[in-house]
């Protein structure tokens, strides 16, 4: 494209008509276009794939939090039914499960973030700088 906008193309001479100039300028925009496109799908897929694990992550706190859950009711049980060191042993259990619980849930957390918001960023800037680069040329184009 910067050899379109320079006024030159390669391995053709400078006396090509005006057809076969737009003609190449047709076919350099649409490479551009495919590469942004290309660009956009690889940008989205990653996003995607950090809101597939933080997803996964978040239900495997979900999980464990359930465990927590089941956890904490036997040790109330046992603590209520012996009042024995057994207690304690069950809930020190408890304890470990939550803080698994809450270290995966912050984990997932932290990927869903990472995939929000579901726009290609660097595609759209990417477009907005070839589109200004075009314009840039133009004007100056029209100048000389």
């Amino acid at each position: 494209m910067a050899d379109v906008l320079n006024g030159r193309t390669p391995g053709k001479s400078a006396d090509q008509s005006t057809a076969e100039l737009v003609q190449q300028a047709s076919e350099q925009v649409s490479r551009l276009v495919r590469d942004e496109i290309a660009l956009a799908k690889a940008e989205l897929a990653e996003k995607g794939k950090h809101a597939g694990i933080g997803i996964g992550l978040f239900a495997g706190g979900g999980v464990f939090a359930m465990y927590g859950v089941g956890a904490l009711i036997a040790t109330l049980i046992i603590v209520f039914d012996l009042f024995l060191p057994l207690w304690l042993a069950a809930l020190i259990i408890t304890v470990a499960i939550f803080l698994i619980a809450g270290i995966l849930a912050l984990i997932g957390k932290n990927q869903v973030t990472k995939a929000v918001p579901p726009e290609p960023t660097a595609a759209i800037e990417s477009v907005k700088a070839d589109v200004d680069e075009v314009k840039h040329a133009v004007r100056e184009r029209s100048q000389a």
